[in-house]
C-alpha cells in the first residue's frame, strides 16, 4: 500500500529526493485513496514546508525535533522500554515479525524506527496492516499531540496515521511531556505495561481504546511465536 509508503517517507531526514518527490506523493496519496481526503489535506502543510524552505533549515529542523526530543522519538520502543534490556528483546522480536512476513532488515535503522515499521506494513493486506498500526495508536497519538503544540507540519503526518485506523488524536491530558529530559525521569513517566503486539491483531483492536489513563499504554515486549533462524543481519 502506497500511502503507508509516502507517510513512511515523510518521516524520514529530509534530503532533495524528498523535496522533489513531493508533487508526487501527492498524486499518489490521491491515487491510493486510502485518506480520507481531510487527511490528506492535514499534510499539505508539511508538503509546503518541505518545497519552500532551504534544505538545511529542514534538515535542522528535523533534527531538533526527532532527533533531540526524547518523547518525539520515531522510535516506538523508545516510548515504552527507554534503555532497558526490555527493549532489546522487543527489537529481536520485532525482526522475527518482519522476517516471518518476507522483509529481510537491512536498514541501518532500529527495527522499532517508525518509518521502517510502516515500510513493512505496505508489504501487509490492508486488514493486517491496520490491525498491527492500531496497536500503537497511543504512542502516534501522544507524539501527534506534542507536535501540534509545538505547531510542527509533522503533526500532519500523525494525524494521518491516526486516521488510518479510525482513531482521534487521542487523550489531549496525556499529551504533556515531562518537566525534565533526564532518561531515568522520563522512563518512569513513560513506560508502561506490555501489551501483545503481533499475534491476533484484528482491525478494530480492543487495545487502541484501553489506554486512555494514560498516553503511554503503547506498543510494548512483543509475543510473537519466534521464527526458526531468523535473527537480524
Amino acid at each position: 500500500m502506497i500511502t503507508y509508503r509516502v507517510l513512511a517517507r515523510l518521516l524520514g531526514y529530509p534530503d532533495d529526493a524528498l523535496v522533489a518527490s513531493v508533487p508526487q506523493m501527492r498524486r499518489l496519496l490521491h491515487a491510493d485513496n486510502l485518506l480520507a481526503p481531510a487527511a490528506r489535506e492535514g499534510l499539505e502543510p508539511l508538503f509546503a514546508v518541505l518545497e519552500s524552505r532551504d534544505l538545511l533549515d529542514l534538515q535542522a529542523a528535523y533534527v531538533g525535533l526527532f532527533d533531540r526530543v526524547r518523547t518525539l522519538s520515531l522510535h516506538l520502543f523508545e516510548h515504552v522500554h527507554g534503555e532497558s534490556r526490555d527493549r532489546g528483546r522487543a527489537m529481536i522480536d520485532l525482526v522475527k515479525l518482519y522476517e516471518r512476513h518476507g522483509l529481510d532488515v537491512t536498514a541501518k535503522e532500529l527495527p522499532d524506527y517508525l518509518p521502517l515499521f510502516l515500510e513493512f506494513l505496505s508489504i501487509l493486506p490492508s486488514a493486517q496492516a491496520r490491525g498491527l498500526l492500531a496497536e500503537a495508536t497511543h504512542i502516534i497519538a501522544a507524539v501527534n499531540g506534542r507536535l501540534a503544540k509545538r505547531d510542527s507540519a509533522y503533526a500532519g503526518v500523525f494525524a494521518a496515521l491516526l486516521a488510518l485506523v479510525g482513531a482521534d488524536g487521542g487523550c489531549p491530558a496525556d499529551t504533556d511531556e515531562p518537566d525534565t529530559e533526564s532518561p531515568e525521569a522520563i522512563d518512569r513517566a513513560w513506560e508502561e505495561a506490555a501489551i501483545v503486539f503481533g499475534v491476533g491483531s484484528t482491525p478494530d483492536m480492543q487495545t487502541r481504546d484501553q489506554g486512555c489513563d494514560r498516553a503511554a499504554t503503547m506498543l510494548a515486549r512483543m509475543n510473537a511465536k519466534p521464527a526458526s533462524g531468523a535473527h537480524r543481519s
